[in-house]
């Protein structure tokens, strides 16, 4: 009659020698080998301590209704118009103080409750006489992220433009995008850039300098720029038109670079490791099956029966 294989079990065979002998020192330089090499191989790769680290959000963004216009007449050399909601830079514009017609509207495309984007129209009364050839505005925003640390700070949008050939019509398509020069924290809160661009309160001509303006600015770690602004001017104004500003600023989705907290460099440096020393594993493993079964060093074997008995092999 056929016999046929109905049921089977493993048998765990073990080694018994010395904590002197051969067989253990072989055993602890094996351990040595599988644990420490992976780690020295993980770390001369590069990256083992995440240092930084970034995720994407969409920031929350307003508009603050703040401006400040310059705009640069010709053909005579010199000559601007001024405006700005600051009352304090106003009155030092004497006669070159314009006030133009301002509209704006925010819009969120989406429905999520954060802003998209941001219409902007201003329209500057000029006389017949008078021939816009360049145009320097500052439009402020107020800035917050809130996936990891909660950021807040007031930036701004700066546009710079000037032509050979006066306009009637400057229209600008760009994205609010954020610059970052050392990344953010993972928690907390930093409300470090949360002061006014502009200091709207001073009487100094000096404080509404544009060099001076941009200069400090600059200064910060984390601002915004007018991305891609592609400006496009037209001419033919009619006599007695205003001069015109369209402006659609976009406020995309960033990717935030910050540094990574504790837990998070432990998880990926423990990622790396994990993922080299299962290769370890698997290779001395099998190092160790070959020199134990094979008795090349000496121990003493003994078979564990699945119902628990023991015995000896002893070697010949």
């Amino acid at each position: 009659m056929a016999l046929y294989k109905l049921f089977s079990h493993p048998v765990e065979r073990g080694y018994r020698a010395g904590l002197c002998s051969k067989a253990a020192l072989f055993l602890l330089l094996v351990t040595a080998l599988t644990y420490i090499p992976p780690l020295l191989v993980a770390f001369r790769s590069h990256g083992f301590w995440l240092k930084r680290s970034s995720y994407e959000e969409q920031p929350t963004v307003r508009f603050q209704h703040q401006v400040l216009l310059l705009a640069l007449l010709g053909p005579e050399p010199g000559g601007f118009l001024a405006w700005s909601t600051f009352p304090a830079f106003n009155r030092l514009q004497g006669d070159h103080l314009r006030v133009p017609l301002v509209s704006t509207r925010e819009e969120d495309r989406n429905q999520d409750g954060k802003m998209d984007m941001l219409h902007f129209r201003l329209e500057l009364p000029l006389q017949s006489t008078e021939h816009v050839l360049g145009v320097q505005l500052i439009l402020t925003f107020s800035y917050q992220l809130h996936r990891m640390s909660t950021f807040v700070m007031q930036s701004m949008a700066f546009l710079q433009s000037s032509f050979t050939i006066p306009g009637s019509h400057l229209y600008v398509n760009g994205d609010l995008r954020l610059l970052q020069k050392q990344p953010l924290r993972c928690n907390g809160l930093d409300v470090r850039y949360n002061v006014s661009v502009i200091n709207g309160t001073s009487p100094f001509a000096h404080d509404y300098d544009l060099t001076h303006i941009v200069a400090a600015y600059q200064e910060r770690n984390v601002t915004t720029i007018l991305a891609d602004p592609n400006p496009i001017w037209l001419v033919g104004r009619a006599a007695e038109a205003p001069f015109v500003i369209n402006a659609v600023i976009r406020y995309p989705v960033e990717v935030i670079y910050y540094l990574p907290g504790f837990w998070e460099i432990i998880k990926f440096a423990w990622i790396q490791y994990v993922s080299i020393l299962l290769i370890f594993l698997w290779l001395f493993e099998r190092i160790k099956r070959f020199v134990f079964l094979n008795q090349v060093v000496t121990t003493v074997p003994i078979t564990v029966m699945p119902h628990g008995e023991l015995y000896k092999e002893h070697l010949s």
